[in-house]
This record gives structure tokens, C-alpha cells and sequence, in this order.
């Protein structure tokens, strides 16, 4: 009982104090931060930080976003209840239950298939008929999605976005993070070809969206 508690008390004060002083206002944002339980997406030896102020490592080089970034992502990308969202990067699961917990249905995928195996199975505890994971790699040559998608969201970084408007629905957008380490930038790209620039940040590469490695004498 003691630690559930203690759980309850870590995620209202990463709320309060860490996502809403960071200018995340949107009390539907808010509520399903403070509903969904974090800690069942972890991995056990990081439990007890599953609501602190950092990126969470997942294994095979991944990590999950901090908090203030799932919170700011979700206000920029303004979901309605109904869209169809395509997610780039199903890493721990969680923020896949954050996107269909204020959206519609939430295709994701994920590279790695052990990670994608986890999420699956705490996705299905969750939210069964709202999520679906495939295994794939969406940068080789020859991916594409089976239909276009009202949103898409992609969990890791790129240096140069990759051309992905073919994917979007009229109207929709795109969130994704772009940019050279330590300094990115985290942008809404419409299908309109108008991009939104949203806030700084520094995230791991997506697995063949890294920078070019020069070569020095």
C-alpha cells in the first residue's frame, strides 16, 4: 500500500510541478499524464524513477522522453479523440497509451523486436482495441504504410526530417525532432508543408537517421 501511494504522490507532483510549470496547460493533457501509471512501463530496477525529470533507458540504446517532453508533445499535437495516429518508435509503450488515451487508433511501430514484444504486452493490458505493433524498419528502402494517418508522431531524433507528407491525410501533422546534438529542434510539420517550430531539445538518433560521420586527416 505504502508504495502505491508513493506512486500516486510521484505522479501528481510530476504533473504540478514538473510538466505543468513547463507551459503544458491542456487539462485533457494533464489528466491522462496523471491517470496513466508510468511505472507499469519501466523496467524494474527503474521504477522507483519512473516520474522523475529524466530520460528513462529502455535497453538496445533507447530511452523514453521525460516527462515535460510527452507532456509537450501532446498539447502541440492538439488530439480531438478520433485521428488515426501512426507512431515512429513504440519504445517503452507508454506514450503509445498517451496518444490513444486523447486520440484515436494508434498504429505503432518499432524497430527493435524485443521492445516491441514489451510494449505489446503492457499495451494489450491496457488499451487492447486501440493500439497495434508492427515490427519494421520505416527508413529502409521500400517501407510504406498501409494508409495515411491524421497524425504521425516519431519518438527519436533526425538529422534532416525524412519526406513522410505522402503519409499524412489532408490536414494532418507531423511531430519529430530535427537537428545536430546537443541542440534540436522539435518541430509540427503540416501536410500543408507549413512547419511549426515548438521547443529545443536533444534526443537519441532514430537507428539510420544519424549524422554522417566525417572523415578527418
Amino acid at each position: 500500500m505504502t508504495l502505491v501511494m508513493d506512486f500516486e504522490r510521484a505522479r501528481y507532483n510530476m504533473v504540478e510541478q514538473q510538466i505543468r510549470t513547463w507551459d503544458v496547460l491542456d487539462h485533457r493533457v494533464l489528466d491522462v499524464l496523471h491517470e496513466l501509471h508510468r511505472e507499469e512501463f519501466v523496467n524494474q530496477e527503474h521504477k522507483g524513477m519512473a516520474y522523475a525529470d529524466v530520460e528513462l533507458p529502455i535497453g538496445f540504446g533507447q530511452r523514453m522522453f521525460k516527462p515535460v517532453i510527452e507532456g509537450r508533445i501532446l498539447q502541440a499535437l492538439s488530439l480531438q479523440g478520433a485521428e488515426d495516429i501512426l507512431e515512429i518508435g513504440t519504445g517503452s509503450g507508454f506514450f503509445t497509451a498517451c496518444l490513444a488515451a486523447l486520440g484515436g487508433v494508434v498504429h505503432s511501430i518499432e524497430i527493435v523486436p524485443e521492445l516491441a514484444a514489451q510494449a505489446l504486452a503492457r499495451l494489450q493490458a491496457q488499451m487492447p482495441h486501440k493500439t497495434t505493433v508492427e515490427v519494421a524498419d520505416v527508413l529502409s528502402d521500400g517501407f510504406q504504410p498501409l494508409r495515411q494517418f491524421d497524425v504521425i508522431v516519431a519518438g527519436a531524433a533526425f538529422t534532416n526530417l525524412p519526406d513522410w507528407k505522402s503519409w499524412l491525410k489532408p490536414g494532418g501533422r507531423l511531430f519529430a525532432v530535427r537537428g545536430q546534438s546537443p541542440v534540436m529542434e522539435a518541430v509540427l510539420l503540416h501536410a500543408n508543408g507549413h512547419v511549426e517550430s515548438l521547443f529545443e531539445t536533444d534526443l537519441v538518433y532514430m537507428q539510420g537517421a544519424e549524422p554522417i560521420k566525417k572523415f578527418v586527416l
